[in-house]
């Protein structure tokens, strides 16, 4: 067993795990149903997180490799009473669906426009190249990233679900 500490959400967090046990797995032990369990090898996004600022697929990381990071879920992006704004534009653009993609797009959104806050439709649909979605077509996210992008620029009234 190997003891580790995450900044989870910006909250503390010491757990025990095994030496191979997959970050996604510890997250959903630790509550994290935001963090979906899909392909298992690291290819259709739903298992998302940022992990000190870069975006990973959770099923393919060792938790112990973590040990000492901060991880970001869209959970830990804002609330339901309060969304980031680009939790809000996904709402506003219809590109939530069944949902189960959803928090893989935002963190991929969120993790492209830290970089750049500006970007070109080709640029949003290769940050968002490894995430699937069976729902939507991509049109609606793109729309939402767009949105988003405009909303946090400054250009766009925050958007209201």
């Amino acid at each position: 067993m190997v003891n580790v500490t995450l900044t989870l959400n910006g909250e503390k967090t010491a757990c025990t795990v095994l030496p191979d046990e997959k970050l996604l797995d510890t997250l959903r032990r630790l509550g994290r149903t935001d963090v979906k369990k899909g392909c298992g090898e690291g290819t259709c996004g739903s298992c998302s997180v940022l992990l000190n600022g870069r975006l990973v697929a959770s099923c393919i990381v060792f938790t112990a490799a973590a040990d000492g990071g901060e991880i970001l879920t869209a959970a830990g992006l804002g609330t339901a009473d309060n969304p980031h704004p680009i939790q809000s534009s996904f709402v506003k653009a219809g590109a939530v669906q069944c949902g189960f993609c959803t928090p893989g797009m935002v963190l991929a959104a969120k993790a492209l426009l830290d970089v750049v806050p500006e970007p070109d439709v080709q640029q949003i649909k290769l940050a968002l190249d490894g995430n699937l979605c069976r729902c939507t077509g991509y049109v609606k996210i793109i729309d939402a990233v767009q949105s988003a992008a405009r909303t946090l620029a400054g250009k766009d009234e925050v958007p209201h679900a």
